[in-house]
């Protein structure tokens, strides 16, 4: 298992274990392969050194980005930053306990090749509750979970009552995250830091909205994750897929193929303002934060010491 290390320039540190970000939902369709390429660029564009690994075995839309990416680069004359990238096949074997005991092998061995080289690890996951899905939740240090601004996603989360806007009942994803948050800070004393990002969010205010606003609020309060806002509804993210550009790449003409537009520049702003709101350790002040969150694990098993207002 990772242990989580402090993040920031190779001159400025002493390198520790690469801290990992998971991109994770049992969902399919929320973004998470979009999501973690533009996160594994942006660090990669901030003078980071950064592993991606691709759980998905059967889709590979994460594996397909950068190598769409790299022959993009290679067709168009750029040089474009590109992660360390692998991903890990599916195994079949005659029982599903051989299989998984596999599938654990392909990803430790994986692993062990990039975690104390590299700065941060980058992990897309399947949209289904898989063997390496699960483990990949249990080494996370940063979690982050797209989902589309819609009451059929939010139900991966939490079921509501229709009426009300109250939460029911947590749902199987929300508690599996639960106790990979247990586990890990039973293995290790670290804290899981869970992120919702809301992607496809309209730029029209709805009654709907506001009421996943409020639920998301809600429930943020009552299972412990942050919230941000992600990729809006453009077409421009659709159209980055196939030659492997990120929103933070360079617009001009010969680097996209076509004339920017004032939606490329949004796009832009909007993946800034995510990797903001993660408030990974990339800096001064993520590292500081990031010691004070040691810091609180540290003393968080101790008794307080109170003054004995009773002494004679």
């Amino acid at each position: 298992m990772l242990v989580t290390g402090l993040a920031g320039p190779p001159e400025s540190r002493t390198r520790e274990s690469a801290h990992v970000i998971v991109c994770g939902n049992e969902k399919g369709g929320s973004g998470k392969s979009t999501t973690a390429a533009h996160i594994a660029v942006a660090l990669l564009r901030a003078g980071h050194s950064v592993a991606t690994i691709d759980l998905d075995g059967r889709q590979l839309t994460l594996t397909r980005y950068f190598e769409n990416r790299r022959r993009w680069s290679a067709k168009a004359r750029l040089s474009l930053p590109i992660p360390h990238h692998f991903h890990v096949p599916p195994a079949y074997k005659e029982t599903v306990s051989a299989a998984e005991s596999e599938e654990f092998r392909r990803l430790t061995d994986g692993l062990a090749d990039i975690e104390n080289s590299h700065d941060f690890v980058v992990i897309d996951t399947p949209g289904s509750d898989t063997f390496l899905n699960r483990l990949a939740h249990r080494i996370a240090d940063t979690l982050v979970t797209p989902m589309n601004d819609s009451f059929i996603d939010f139900d991966v989360l939490a079921r509501i009552d229709p009426i009300s806007n109250e939460i029911l009942e947590t749902s199987q994803y929300a508690n599996a995250v639960r106790e990979a948050r247990r586990e890990r800070r039973s293995a290790d004393n670290s804290i899981l830091d869970w992120v919702v990002v809301r992607n496809r969010l309209s730029s029209i205010a709805s009654r709907n909205a506001h009421r996943m606003d409020a639920c998301l609020r809600n429930l943020s309060a009552r299972i412990g994750f942050r919230i941000a806002e992600g990729i809006s509804e453009r077409v421009i993210f659709r159209e980055f897929f196939p030659i492997g550009l990120t929103a933070l790449d360079d617009f001009e003409a010969h680097v996209l193929g076509t004339r920017p537009t004032l939606s490329h520049l949004a796009a832009r702003q909007e993946i800034r303002q995510l990797i903001t709101a993660l408030r990974l350790p990339t800096d001064a002040v993520g590292r500081r934060r990031a010691d004070i969150r040691r810091q609180f694990l540290e003393t968080s098993g101790r008794p307080l010491l109170l003054p004995d207002i009773f002494a004679k």
